[in-house]
């Protein structure tokens, strides 16, 4: 009998599962590793990999050794195939069983796709059979912000760093993704238009971006991968020569690194 060894990896606030498993939530995520391997060695190789890949302190071992018959090499073979490649995909799942591997998830990008694909494809002899199907390209961090951002202005009292009624709604709609991208760290800017005295406006612009980063905070966001600047009126994107163009300048920026 050949028995099926998962790995699954819940990498941006979605819920998956498995027998084989990685899963992150907002703070550096559990991986869930489960399974029947037919021997302690095999178990032991498995566990091996995945702690060095995400950290033993990151690696729950719900992994069983019964009576069931491997494929020849194929703790080896399963162990090549965790490797930094697969920390690409999110909300993802590898399905080993026996000769038969699945790869199901969501990359950044067609490049990555196919890099995870190719992986998983030259990690294994031909005896094996793979499936890359369920790798879906999805929405990036960055992408996820601008969305819900929607070039829409964070609004400030005049002169201050006080968020008006408006500024906190936006911020608002802003926790889901937030929440969604996870420990992924985020550069809050601050920005101003031109009006005043440059050191002031960079003083300005850092506090707003410090004010952005304590309300998501006071919201549950981990302020450990929030990272603030100040640009001052440095780099405006709009004429600061007309009111709505100063108005477009005064702005706050999410820069996924």
């Amino acid at each position: 009998m050949h028995h099926a060894l998962r790995f699954r990896a819940l990498l941006a606030a979605a819920l998956l599962a498995g027998t084989w498993t990685t899963a992150a939530a907002q703070s550096p995520a559990p991986v869930i590793v489960d399974g029947i391997v037919p021997d302690e060695s095999a178990k032991a190789q498995v566990l091996a990999k995945l702690r060095e890949l995400y950290g033993a302190d990151r690696v729950v071992d719900r992994v069983r050794v019964g009576a069931v018959v491997a494929p020849p090499n194929w703790s080896e073979n399963v162990a090549a195939l965790v490797a930094p490649l697969l920390k690409q995909v999110s909300a993802g799942e590898l399905d080993v069983n026996g000769n038969s591997v699945q790869i199901r998830g969501t990359v950044a990008n067609e490049l990555q796709r196919q890099q995870v694909a190719s992986h998983v494809l030259t990690s294994l002899n031909a005896t094996y059979s793979v499936n890359a199907s369920g790798l879906r390209v999805g929405e990036s961090p960055q992408h996820l912000l601008d969305d819900a951002l929607a070039n829409r202005i964070i609004e400030f009292e005049s002169g201050s760093d006080q968020l008006t009624p408006a500024g906190q709604r936006i911020l608002d709609e802003l926790l889901e993704p937030m929440r969604q991208i996870g420990t992924t760290r985020v550069q809050i800017i601050g920005h101003t238009d031109n009006v005043g005295q440059r050191q002031a406006n960079l003083a300005l612009s850092l506090a707003r971006a410090e004010r952005v980063r304590a309300y998501f905070q006071s919201r549950g966001i981990a302020p450990a991968g929030l990272d603030v600047l100040g640009r001052g009126p440095d780099e405006p994107v709009a004429d600061n020569a007309t009111a709505d163009g100063r108005a477009r300048n005064r702005r706050i920026q999410f820069k996924v690194q």
